[in-house]
């Protein structure tokens, strides 16, 4: 029997809009394996996420096209995934593909053996060259299918790490990673614009975390001078939207002028706690307002009234599936909707007698600062573009993740703590978690559509866990720090075991990685959050769970350290928590 498409009806927006494709789009569970493995034939995974540009690009290039649709329903077991619902099977195929590929990113499109062994991966590729890679690999599968099998289990088999002398938690070693971080961090700086990359900038805000912490414990004139550059560069240029606050997910070009358009929570909740952090360590109070801004943007663009959570992100595409289109304007739109003398300002100030940099007009961008007469009329300006951009359609992707939802609840709790208007946010946010989310002693992973949907994962639990935490110490309720508390043990408990940590409590994968410490990535390491977790608990069995986790990782980190970066912190709190 003819496979059919089962995402109709999928409560995950992002699933639900493949819904019309013509490729038989299968969902990633344990029966859809058996499939592949009745039919022998490969899974082709193609894992996205709803405010993805290119993703949108290659559903419309390759996934409504026919002759692709065709050989994928009859040579393959197509499997349409959002990362957000499988963040740890995203992470292994992400591992895989950085490992065999040097290269990850979204859309990733992975090819699995029936025995759920990862073969080959690819990001996006025009429709030719895609139907290309599908037909020369349906053709290898059917000619050598066994040698094809033995190659990917092969591959799945990451090299051996060589044996590494223990760390000890001490304050030498505290110093000696603190160096370490500081020199290579300095090494791949890019100190004329701030940031990483010279091709592009994405936030990092994990490791600008740590290099903050950093400089709180050791202060140097150079790394002081790199975050200062680094967060103006973010908050000044086209990351950061200026006339609705929050930042997109990061731009093509390391000027930091160019963005791509999807904002996402996790960056906005982790940006705005870096920020409120920056303005203490840092001592610029500018910091905090751009933390409340940013805080602004997520309750009034991602909060659903109905649950108290948050939503996971807006679209980079408007409904018509223009990249932008919500954010940009175009010389005509402005000099309808402001006075000359304010039309004249902001061309001045955002300079609009230089060619606009997108299709469809300029992003607004402060290339001049205003002076203190002119900061009033900049600020109705702004009001007037914001309330013209109520009349334009940003798509959201309305699934409330549990781990954004923590991440969410500790960058409002933390705010609340100086700006008490954020105190009822972070209630919602919490109610929404504890009622929704907490079910029978276990974390779900989100909610959607009215409905609870999926198995909350390790970060699920850590970011939650932490949110509770932040949360409880702004209540100084015990109640709050009890709730933390059981997260924090039902993490310990299903995630880790003396040999390390794993994501998820059981992979479909064959290869079901457990590694001694978890790397920083968009989001800070959980295995990190909850060593620090532990160790902050006062709880005699959490503290000594999490410090011989710290023992066990450290090593790693010591041999690739910015990569994680967070374990610092956590070191940082084992010379100073008792149980």
């Amino acid at each position: 029997m003819a496979l059919q498409n089962q995402l109709h009806n999928n409560p995950s927006p992002y699933l639900a809009m493949h819904a019309t494709d013509p490729v038989a789009w299968q969902t990633w569970n344990p029966q859809t394996l058996a499939q592949a493995r009745r039919e022998h034939k490969l899974l082709y995974v193609s894992v996205g996420y709803f405010a993805c540009h290119w993703c949108h690009v290659m559903q419309q290039e390759s996934f409504r096209n026919a002759d692709i649709a065709t050989v994928l329903n009859r040579d393959f077991i197509p499997v349409k995934v959002d990362r957000e619902l499988e963040t740890s099977l995203d992470n292994d195929l992400q591992a895989f593909s950085e490992r065999t590929q040097q290269q990850g990113g979204w859309p990733l499109n992975a090819f699995v053996t029936p025995e759920g062994y990862p073969l080959l991966t690819v990001l996006y590729v025009p429709p030719k060259d895609f139907l290309g890679v599908l037909n020369r690999l349906a053709l290898r599968w059917h000619q050598d299918a066994s040698r094809l099998s033995r190659l990917a289990q092969q591959a799945a088999q990451p090299p051996q790490a060589l044996p590494e002398k223990a760390v000890t938690l001490s304050a030498a070693s505290l110093a000696n990673l603190d160096l370490a971080l500081r020199t290579t961090a300095l090494q791949n700086a890019d100190t004329l614009q701030g940031g990483f990359g010279q091709v592009n900038k994405f936030p990092m805000a994990p490791q600008l975390n740590a290099m903050l912490s950093l400089q709180s414990r050791r202060p140097n004139q150079d790394m002081q001078q790199f975050l200062t550059l680094t967060l103006e560069q973010m908050r000044t240029q086209g990351m950061y939207d200026l006339i609705g606050g929050g930042f997109f997910r990061y731009t093509i070009d390391p000027d930091w002028r160019t963005p791509h358009f999807e904002k996402m929570l996790y960056d906005n909740a982790q940006l705005a706690a870096l920020f409120l952090r920056a303005a203490d360590v840092l001592k610029r109070s500018a910091y905090r307002d751009t933390a409340y801004r940013t805080l602004d943007f997520m309750l009034a663009n991602l909060a659903d009234a109905r649950t108290g959570g948050l939503m996971s992100s807006t679209s980079a595409v408007d409904q018509s599936g223009h990249e932008g289109a919500g954010y940009l304007w175009s010389r005509t739109q402005l000099e309808q909707l402001l006075t000359p003398a304010e039309f004249q300002l902001v061309s001045k100030l955002w300079r609009l007698d230089h060619p606009p940099e997108f299709e469809l007009g300029y992003l607004p961008i402060q290339h001049v600062q205003p002076t203190a007469s002119e900061a009033a009329a900049v600020n109705t300006i702004i009001s007037k573009l914001a309330q013209a951009r109520m009349q334009r359609s940003v798509p959201r992707d309305n699934k409330q993740i549990a781990s954004l939802n923590g991440l969410a609840l500790s960058a409002l709790s933390r705010a609340a703590e100086h700006e008490p208007r954020y105190r009822i946010a972070a209630q919602g946010v919490h109610d929404f978690i504890w009622q929704k989310l907490w079910l029978r002693g276990a974390l779900a992973k989100g909610y959607a559509a009215g409905q609870v949907i999926g198995t909350g994962e390790l970060d699920d639990y850590a970011f939650v866990a932490a949110g509770l935490w932040d949360y409880a110490r702004l209540t100084g309720q015990t109640e709050h720090r009890q709730q933390a508390l059981a997260v924090q043990r039902q993490a310990w408990l299903r995630f880790y075991n003396s040999t390390g940590w794993k994501t998820q409590q059981r992979s479909l994968l064959s290869a079901d990685r457990v590694e001694p410490a978890l790397a920083d990535g968009a989001l800070a390491s959980p295995s990190a959050q909850l060593i620090q977790l532990g160790l902050a608990s006062k709880n005699a069995h959490l503290h000594q769970q999490a410090r011989q986790a710290l023992m066990l990782g450290l090593p790693t980190v010591k041999a690739a350290v910015f990569e994680y970066a967070s374990y610092l912190d956590a070191l940082a709190s084992s010379m100073q928590a008792r149980p």
